[in-house]
């Protein structure tokens, strides 16, 4: 029998596929590896190092299940033959082993070898060669088992879901109401943007009232769970995937519960709580140790805040945009180009504090934004320590939440920022710093620090000669 007969058997037994392109090379244990880091916290990236795969494969995986965790099994049942098994019959059978030999070295029958290499064996080839990830490829297409989903095979249901999620507003005369909404991009809702005006009943709302708009229709039942997946899992189908924007946050992935859970300051170490920074501080007698933050207006437009904690002397730092805003389209890991991402904010502290004397340079308080997570490199470049304040604690900064306040006078809230140059944005600070403060004695900020700023040149000049 010729190889292309062996070949024509072999279609006839495991009958005609589609082309499967390049065989998989993801198997099941990676996959398990991978929604087991997910599960527990971890990012999409470091759950795809932790299987063993690259960061735009786990990307794949994880957008493709709409971050719904598949809950695969730990295990290969023994009932199959599990990957390493495969390898090993692709090496044996290589160096010229018998099926018997095979199964013997396996603890498997015979006839199970035997079945193995002509139903998965490649036959794209001259010759039935037998490769390990092209017989995995096989036996997961042919281990599913796609249910049909409740909401691609019910349209009344499905109508009915629609319409409670994504039903248009209409006035009293009908006339349709609210913004359309942006151009759908597979991305989560539309940042500081107008969203669909829809009816939005959430999927638990509309699951149970299901019994009670159709008390005698057992099929007019759907749970919550499965709305969701059919929302987040393309490969579900029955709801478009832009009706999540439809949903209360317009997520377009599941975030995993372990996630939802974390703190999102890891920039924050022990070494930089406030319960490190020195004691002289507190007491506000020494002069040199400033809280800082930002005041943020429209288009992710900001300026950042600085003063200090004995004069009160405030210094206001210009963050401008960077260039390609608004024409660079927003990518995941790109460029910050906004003025206040950790790079840009950390280079516009720099250039301010290194005007100062390293003796006016003893400490900063900032809250816990992302915006000063390059604290290290600030502190190694220019020697000024940076402490973070504990959570939901504005009062550990009072001085710069007052002056906050009182800038709001000429930067107010829903306004933008970007507008006033570096040269504008000085002035305002001159002149609140040469306002008179009860605290002060009735002096200035300015006038208060410029006579530190003397006695400092002083100390000096006399240590130094």
């Amino acid at each position: 029998m010729s190889v292309w007969d062996k070949q024509k058997q072999v279609r006839a037994y495991r009958g005609q596929i589609v082309s499967p392109g390049r065989p998989s090379v993801a198997w099941r244990q990676d996959r398990v590896q991978f929604w087991v880091a997910i599960a527990a916290g971890k990012k999409t990236r470091e759950a795809g190092a932790a299987a063993g795969v690259s960061e735009p494969v786990a990307h794949r995986w994880f957008r493709d299940a709409g971050g719904v965790n598949p809950q695969l099994p730990p295990t290969v049942s023994g009932r199959y033959l599990s990957p390493s098994e495969r390898e090993n019959i692709a090496l044996w059978r290589a160096q010229g082993a018998g099926v018997r030999e095979i199964a013997g070295r396996l603890g498997r029958a015979p006839s199970t070898i035997s079945r193995e290499l002509r139903r998965n064996a490649s036959t794209r080839t001259y010759r039935l060669e037998y490769k390990a990830s092209t017989a995995q490829w096989h036996a997961e297409r042919r281990a599913r088992r796609p249910k049909t989903a409740k909401l691609v095979a019910h349209d009344a249901l499905r109508t009915y879901v629609q319409d409670k999620l994504s039903g248009s507003l209409f006035a009293a005369d009908g006339t349709r109401i609210g913004p359309v909404g942006p151009a759908w991009d597979g991305k989560n809702k539309p940042h500081r943007g107008d969203r669909e005006w829809v009816t939005a009943w959430s999927p638990r709302q509309i699951a149970k009232r299901l019994p009670i708009d159709f008390p005698g229709d057992p099929s007019m039942r759907i749970s919550h769970e499965a709305i969701y997946q059919a929302l987040y899992v393309e490969a579900r189908g029955g709801l478009e995937r832009h009706r999540s924007w439809h949903l209360r946050r317009g997520r377009t992935k599941r975030m995993p519960r372990a996630r939802t859970r974390q703190q999102a300051w890891a920039h924050v170490t022990e070494d930089t709580v406030l319960s490190k920074r020195p004691k002289e501080a507190t007491d506000r007698k020494t002069a040199g140790h400033w809280e800082g933050d930002l005041i943020i207006g429209l288009k992710r437009s900001a300026i950042a805040t600085l003063v200090d904690r004995t004069t009160r002397f405030a210094m206001l730092v210009h963050l401008p945009r960077q260039a390609g805003y608004g024409i660079i389209p927003p990518r995941k890991n790109g460029p910050a180009l906004t003025g206040y991402g950790a790079i840009t904010t950390k280079n516009a502290l720099t250039a301010t504090f290194s005007t100062l004397p390293a003796a006016l340079r003893r400490s900063l308080t900032w809250d816990r934004g992302k915006e000063l997570s390059a604290h290290r490199l600030l502190t190694t470049e220019i020697g000024l320590p940076v402490y973070f304040a504990d959570p939901k604690s504005p009062r550990q900064r009072g001085s710069n939440e007052h002056l906050n306040g009182l800038l709001r006078q000429y930067f107010p809230k829903g306004t933008d920022l970007s507008r006033w140059n570096a040269a504008e944005i000085t002035a305002v600070a001159d002149a609140i710093n040469n306002r008179p403060r009860e605290i002060l004695d009735w002096r200035t900020p300015a006038e208060a620090f410029e006579e530190l700023l003397r006695s400092t040149q002083q100390t000096i000049v006399a240590t130094t000669g």
